[in-house]
C-alpha cells in the first residue's frame, strides 16, 4: 500500500512544482518533503491539513487513503508564486525567528543580490 508521502509527490508532479516550491507553499522547511520520501516516513497531519489548506482542489480522501481521483476538479491548479512572492515569504518567515544580527546579514545579502542584478 502506498503511504501518503508517495502520493503528496504525486501531487507535486501533477502541480508542475518542485519538491523545494511545495515546502514553501505549504510552510514546510526546506527539504520536509523530500526527507519524508526518503526515510519512508509517515506525514503529520498538521502538513496534510496545510496541503489542503493551500491546495483545496486536492481531494482529501485520495490523499490520506489513495482512493479515488486526486483532485476533486477535473483539472490542477498550481498556485505558482512568483520570485518575489517567494522571497517576500521567505523574508517574512526568516525576520520572525532570526536575531537582529541575522537580520541585518539577510538584508546586506539581499542588498548584494540587488546590486549584482543590476550590474548584469
Amino acid at each position: 500500500m502506498s503511504k501518503t508521502v508517495h502520493r503528496i509527490m504525486q501531487l507535486i508532479s501533477a502541480l508542475n512544482m518542485s519538491a523545494r516550491q511545495f515546502d514553501i507553499s505549504i510552510g514546510t522547511a526546506n527539504g520536509y518533503i523530500l526527507r519524508m520520501q526518503k526515510n519512508n516516513a509517515s506525514v503529520g497531519s498538521d502538513v496534510i491539513e496545510r496541503i489542503i489548506k493551500e491546495y483545496p482542489q486536492v481531494n482529501l480522501v485520495w490523499l490520506i487513503t489513495g482512493k479515488g481521483d486526486m483532485f476533486i476538479e477535473n483539472k490542477p491548479k498550481s498556485k505558482a508564486r512568483s520570485t518575489k512572492e517567494i522571497e517576500t515569504y521567505i523574508d517574512a518567515r526568516l525576520k520572525s525567528q532570526w536575531s537582529d544580527e541575522k537580520k541585518a546579514l539577510l538584508n546586506e545579502i539581499l542588498s548584494e543580490i540587488e546590486e549584482a542584478k543590476k550590474k548584469s
